[in-house]
């Protein structure tokens, strides 16, 4: 029995509500359960100084946890001077998802921040934060589009994420931070609405997982951002 008392194929409530942001160009507050991440685009009208002349664009991503995200209040990262070395991993991971399924060259050579902000957490924060961050980026391209800035949509496809992993040897879909927590193995799966693989991030806590294992995590995971995806075309409609 989950903690949550779901199915071991069930995600968690999940909600994508669009155009959170006043001044943003895209905006997103998606929710996986109890976690809850804000996320906005803001376009820039020029790309990377690396980029100039080559007539690309580019997405990036910046990822932070509020001080009372959790349960106990976590220092501001600006006050150490630098992000952890995971906040780095996850919005490395939440910009290479995006430009993925981005056509970079049909931005003109522009930048698009999403920022990730975790309001609450309570597991699978870069999970949630991939797939409202697609909603974010969505909103910004039509955004532009409405306004003659690009003439056709770059995005080439939709991305979501979704954690699973073996909970007291069972394979489970998108843990909370109870079962993340106690899992002996947990993943990250980064998918494409046509299917594909953008990422896959998985660490046995305990005993090495098998082969066969993995690809059970993989069919769940492939099951949840179904789901995930359709949710993101009902928040877009």
């Amino acid at each position: 029995m989950r903690p949550s008392k779901r199915a071991a194929d069930e995600l968690r409530p999940v909600t994508l509500e669009r155009a959170v942001s006043r001044y943003a160009e895209g905006s997103c507050l998606v929710s996986f359960g109890n976690t809850r991440v804000l996320c906005t685009a803001s376009l820039e009208e020029r790309g990377p100084p690396w980029l100039r002349g080559s007539g690309k664009g580019w997405v990036t991503a910046e990822y932070a946890m509020l001080p009372r995200a959790t349960h106990d209040r976590t220092r501001r990262e600006i006050n150490s001077g630098k992000p952890s070395g995971r906040t780095q991993e996850i919005q490395r991971l939440i910009g290479r998802s995006l430009r993925a399924v981005t056509n970079l060259p049909a931005m003109g050579e522009r930048q698009i921040t999403v920022d990730c902000d975790v309001i609450q957490a309570d597991g699978g924060t870069r999970t949630a934060a991939i797939t409202g961050a697609w909603v974010a980026l969505y909103e910004c391209f039509a955004w532009m589009r409405t306004r003659s800035i690009i003439s056709v949509d770059p995005l080439r496809d939709h991305v979501a994420a979704v954690s699973c992993g073996l909970y007291k040897n069972t394979p489970v879909l998108d843990l909370d931070y109870a079962e993340d927590s106690a899992a002996e193995t947990d993943a990250n799966f980064v998918l494409t609405g046509r299917g594909g693989i953008v990422e896959v991030q998985g660490t046995a806590e305990m005993e090495p997982f098998t082969e066969a294992q993995l690809l059970e995590l993989l069919r769940l995971a492939r099951a949840g951002t179904d789901r995930l995806v359709a949710l993101q075309k009902e928040a877009i409609a």
